[in-house]
């Protein structure tokens, strides 16, 4: 790596930004499709494809964004085809915003088993709005959670991975 001091540009390490938004437009769909399953009578799809979204957020939220199957697709075959990034971003707040999109998916998941009605379409209905608004606007709700709680000093802001 070489310093600005060589005349060269230090590489800093981080994730694309338009990665998460390019998994919250997958997620987002999948949400929506979701909705309707629920809306329609189709409780026990709906329910299977809300565990399957939620292992999904597991996985993003404990191997990181950049290892989420989304992740790895954005990186493969849309990253390539694209200019570089203004600049990268650090991988903690939507690493950790997939943490918050699993506790809410789950919940409902367990909740719609349990037998609470619509349970899983008022999960889907929420992850689904976070979801849409990262995907359209940038605005990732569960990246703010992690930057309040950052601010408190609940937690501790953690090194960008690379």
């Amino acid at each position: 790596m070489s310093s600005p001091a060589d005349g060269h540009s230090v590489k800093k390490p981080g994730i694309d930004p338009r990665g998460p938004r390019f998994g919250a437009g997958i997620t987002a769909a999948l949400l929506l499709v979701d909705l309707f399953l629920g809306l329609v009578g189709a409780t026990a799809a709906a329910t299977v494809l809300l565990a399957a979204l939620a292992l999904l957020f597991l996985w993003g939220a404990a191997a990181g964004i950049a290892r989420h199957p989304w992740g790895l697709i954005f990186r493969a075959l849309v990253r390539p085809r694209l200019r570089p990034p203004a600049e990268l971003e650090d991988a903690a707040p939507p690493t950790f915003a997939q943490g918050v999109g699993f506790v809410i998916t789950a919940l409902g998941v367990v909740l719609q088993l349990v037998g609470v009605p619509y349970a899983a379409v008022v999960a889907a209905a929420l992850a689904f709005i976070a979801a849409f608004l990262n995907a359209v606007f940038g605005y990732c709700l569960g990246c703010q959670i992690y930057l309040l709680l950052v601010r408190f000093g609940l937690v501790r802001r953690s090194q960008p991975q690379i």
